[in-house]
């Protein structure tokens, strides 16, 4: 059944947030199980800030080398793509390929080896209940955690679909769902996907940041979140958290990869 909703946003942020903190290197591991604290010890360093000319995300690396993934609409149309690591540096990154039609891109940390890849885990399994750990930089604030249940699973939501070239700023990210249009128009070019919804908190900054299981795995990229307030990032009426949110399956993810990886 729908559940009604009275607006959304997207979970992308503004460039001129200040930088946060950034978090001590740790190992990853699964281990099973976990506490929120220890969850959050394991994955941190794995986790990044994404920033272009005109939004800032989040994003969670994926190999030593570099391979970081996001969300498309945070590096579609960009100049220049940096991402901020959680040893505090700041590199340069390319995009290296985009799927508009799932809101996923893969990007290219340059210049750095040795890094802290997360644990890919599977998104099947989850069940509504289960608990689950976001971590991204909402409003500039590097490494936060939040924590929450598996609210439902298969919600369609629509967003515009962003192909590539420069888009106009946003500020009121339009968003459907439950039949519904909010926050303005998406455009002629929209695209669905079956999310995880979420209580956990996601604000503006969040998007492209991933969703923890409790064994530290990734379970989902955190997309979009509904808020009942319109403003964007740094105006007056700055949307925020209020438990909708909404993250791709990790799975879904996983099956395009290799297109990722070809610069499809």
């Amino acid at each position: 059944a729908a559940v009604g909703v009275a607006g959304g946003q997207w979970a992308a942020g503004r460039p001129d947030a200040g930088p946060g903190g950034s978090a001590d290197a740790t190992n990853v591991s699964a281990d099973g199980t976990g506490t929120v604290a220890s969850v959050a010890a394991k994955v941190t360093p794995s986790v990044v800030e994404v920033r272009t000319d005109s939004a800032t995300g989040s994003g969670v690396v994926i190999s030593k080398d570099g391979e970081i993934l996001t969300n498309n609409h945070v590096v579609a149309g960009a100049d220049r793509v940096q991402v901020r690591l959680s040893d505090g540096r700041t590199v340069s990154a390319r995009v290296v390929g985009t799927d508009p039609d799932l809101d996923m891109a893969l990007l290219k940390a340059e210049g750095v080896r040795g890094l802290t890849p997360a644990a890919l885990g599977g998104s099947k399994s989850l069940r509504v209940g289960d608990q689950v750990v976001a971590v991204g930089s909402p409003s500039g604030l590097t490494g936060s955690v939040t924590s929450g249940i598996v609210s439902a699973l298969d919600r369609e939501v629509t967003v515009p679909r962003e192909d590539g070239e420069r888009e106009r700023q946003r500020e009121h990210w339009p968003f459907e769902y439950g039949g519904g249009r909010y926050n303005g128009d998406l455009g002629e070019r929209t695209t669905s996907y079956r999310a995880i919804q979420t209580d956990a908190a996601l604000n503006p900054g969040n998007s492209g940041g991933p969703l923890f299981d409790m064994a530290g795995r990734v379970v989902g990229i955190n997309s979009a979140i509904y808020s009942p307030t319109g403003g964007g990032p740094g105006q007056g009426g700055q949307a925020g958290n209020v438990g909708l949110g909404f993250a791709i399956p990790i799975d879904d993810v996983v099956k395009i990869l290799d297109d990722l990886r070809a610069g499809s």
